[in-house]
């Protein structure tokens, strides 16, 4: 095993020609994103069953040459927790498919829904990982021995966790689940926040009126968009607190707007015009509800919710899943409202829960 990273063009097509006839690839990656929309990558990890090894994509070598492995040719990769670790390769090298993701495949094995790789190792592997760079900044050069190390362990395991996974999910006759999961994994739409449907991140927007609703969805919108051209955090655009007072308050003129606390002096030189400018354009009445009158779910909305997660709770004790794998909040939320567009209400949790939740409302 090698620790010092890959950093030119040769030793990458050797190692590319080397995965090409690999039976899987584990891959990983390191990442920056405190200071960027998108994230930067800082470290590539890569493995076979016979090596594992680094790659260093701030050395200023083309990734080029890893294409064809990682996104052109039908050898398995296996990651963990991997939504993220596709987000930052896309831009580099497509969709990379097809892929396992041992976390899905260990919720569906009835561990812990966001169960992590050192403890997933540790679990089924009786391996325990140092943790000791979990905050390291991979963007920093040189990297130590240390990190090198620790970085390539995030992929030595991969393949000995796919099979013990394998193995358990054929038993319990859950491989079709996985199947599932995995292919809506690889939906290239879901790499990328829409900023139409941005408004959904925010926890509180079902609390609003429908004129809110309205201007939260078109303020979230402006943000994602900003941020993206600036290539800035979204919070550095615009932070939740003051996207929610804006919603909430509504200011139409320049002297309402610096009225609002939570909105900076900087914000409103640099941003103010375009914020009122998307208030103006979104379709509202002179006079809003009082704020104390917003739209809140009413005794009988939430009981329906709380029955359905009665439901929830009861199917994943018997089944011995993390009830979140089943359904989430906001899904039982939406069923309770009538709204056929649950998740859960497709694919395998329809078999398994779907149907049942229905019946309850």
């Amino acid at each position: 095993m090698s620790l010092k990273p890959l950093s030119d063009s040769d030793s990458l097509a050797a190692l590319a020609a080397r995965l090409a006839t690999a039976p899987f690839i584990a891959l990983d990656t390191e990442f920056l994103r405190e200071r960027t929309y998108r994230a930067q990558l800082c470290l590539l990890q890569l493995a076979s069953p016979t090596e594992a090894l680094c790659v260093d994509p701030l050395a200023g070598v083309a990734l080029d040459a890893l294409l064809p492995v990682l996104s052109g040719n039908s050898t398995p990769k296996i990651l963990h927790a991997a939504r993220q670790d596709l987000e930052v390769l896309w831009p580099l090298f497509g969709a990379v498919a097809p892929v396992f993701d041992t976390q899905i495949a260990a919720a569906l094995a009835g561990m812990p829904a966001q169960i992590g790789y050192s403890e997933l190792v540790r679990r089924i592997l009786g391996v325990d990982l140092a943790k000791a760079e979990t905050r390291t900044d991979w963007s920093k050069r040189p990297l130590s021995d240390a990190q090198l190390r620790y970085a390539i362990d995030d992929v030595t395991h991969l393949g000995a966790l796919r099979d013990s996974l394998t193995t358990q999910l054929h038993k319990l006759g859950r491989l079709a689940w996985l199947d599932e999961e995995l292919h809506e994994l690889a939906r290239v739409d879901r790499l990328f926040v829409d900023p139409e449907k941005a408004v959904e991140r925010l926890r509180w927007s079902n609390e609003l009126d429908p004129d809110r609703s309205r201007l939260a969805q078109r303020l979230a919108a402006w943000r994602e968009r900003r941020a993206a051209d600036k290539d800035r955090p979204r919070s550095w655009i615009l932070d939740d607190a003051a996207l929610r007072a804006l919603v909430l308050r509504v200011p139409r003129t320049a002297d309402q707007l610096a009225g609002i606390e939570e909105i900076t002096e900087g914000f409103r030189e640099r941003s103010g015009a375009m914020i009122l400018e998307v208030i103006a354009g979104t379709q509202l009445p002179a006079q809003l509800p009082p704020l104390e009158q917003r739209v809140r779910p009413d005794a009988e909305f939430q009981a329906r919710v709380k029955n359905l997660a009665g439901v929830v709770q009861r199917k994943a004790a018997e089944l011995k899943l993390a009830p979140e794998l089943l359904s989430t909040r906001r899904e039982l939320e939406s069923i309770a409202r009538g709204e056929p567009t649950a998740e859960v209400l497709h694919g395998w949790r329809r078999e398994v829960i779907g149907s049942e939740l229905l019946a309850a409302v």
